[in-house]
């Protein structure tokens, strides 16, 4: 059965007449008969008993008319759902975001919730690693980590963000040249890193085998403040990303940006690449408006 003639049939009903019901659909009364004529047609028999004075329904019709009626509503209700989706006044996002990140994204998602209040929004944090196998997976539609992102999984991933890498020691640890310390200065430093699951290790660890080092760690936490801590201390060596190295209290402290080479802590949106929602497209546009980010020229798997 087609929509249209359900339509025009519990119109036709409803008006208890069939020119009023083509002047209302505007269509022409023979359309309305037509439609009507279907409809019998594909029931095996009359819905409509006319006579000089009104349209009394059968029972068949009676019946036809109570359904149509549920049917039109429940293409209404669609119509009105599918709208609202589209005009981000509805629907459901999950994000995953590992615990070193989530510090960047209080600004966004302040203004996702002011901006999109009945989006349903959910935060899953975890650890890099296991956000970009759950994104794999299609177990979350969309998540944060560290580029470079595994190469084993098929992923797109999109900059948001990047800053430097800093070394945080104990006053005293090594001598700072413009506020700045060569890659090379910490083969012989005993360092304390964040654990091993953090991509950020991961990218530090693929830094030290370019320049030709296996590093001295002392320690490991999955705690930023606890290698500070355990910095101040005069355990090790900890390398953060510069929005952490702002926050700390510098006394005690000697701090310097990594050169030679730098080392981007680069922050990146990633996906299956199957299907992005119009409520990710919207937070990933928030992201890159406060965030300063830029979407990559490379249309897949960015590592």
């Amino acid at each position: 059965m087609d929509i249209r003639s359900l339509r025009y049939f519990v119109e036709t009903v409803q008006l208890n007449s069939f020119t009023q019901a083509a002047a209302s659909l505007q269509v022409t009364q023979s359309t309305i008969s037509k439609m009507i004529r279907q409809l019998e047609g594909e029931v095996g028999e009359a819905l409509l008993i006319r006579d000089s004075r009104q349209l009394v329904l059968t029972d068949t019709g009676r019946v036809m008319y109570e359904r149509a009626q549920d049917v039109l509503g429940a293409m209404r209700r669609l119509t009105t759902e599918i709208h609202d989706t589209q005009a981000l006044n509805r629907g459901t996002l999950h994000v995953g975001i590992p615990p070193m990140i989530n510090l960047l994204f209080t600004p966004v998602l302040k203004m996702f919730r002011e901006k999109y209040p009945h989006i349903s929004l959910t935060l899953h944090e975890d650890t890099g690693q296991e956000i970009e196998r759950q994104v794999a997976a299609g177990e979350l539609e969309i998540g944060m980590s560290i580029m470079p992102t595994d190469s084993s999984l098929d992923l797109v991933s999109v900059q948001v963000a990047s800053h430097d890498v800093w070394a945080v020691g104990a006053a005293g640890t090594f001598r700072l040249q413009k506020d700045t310390l060569r890659l090379e200065a910490l083969r012989n430093m005993p360092l304390v890193l964040l654990k091993d699951d953090f991509a950020l290790t991961r990218r530090l660890q693929r830094e030290f085998r370019q320049a030709g080092f296996e590093p001295n760690v002392a320690a490991q936490s999955s705690q930023w403040d606890w290698t500070v801590e355990m910095a101040r201390a005069g355990m090790g060596v900890a390398l953060l990303p510069e929005p952490f190295v702002k926050k700390l209290n510098p006394e005690g402290l000697v701090l310097a940006r990594i050169v030679d080479p730098e080392i981007p802590w680069q922050v990146a949106h990633i996906w299956n690449g199957r299907y992005l929602s119009h409520a990710a497209q919207a937070w990933i546009e928030i992201c890159q408006d406060i965030l300063g980010g830029h979407w990559l020229d490379e249309s897949s798997h960015s590592r």
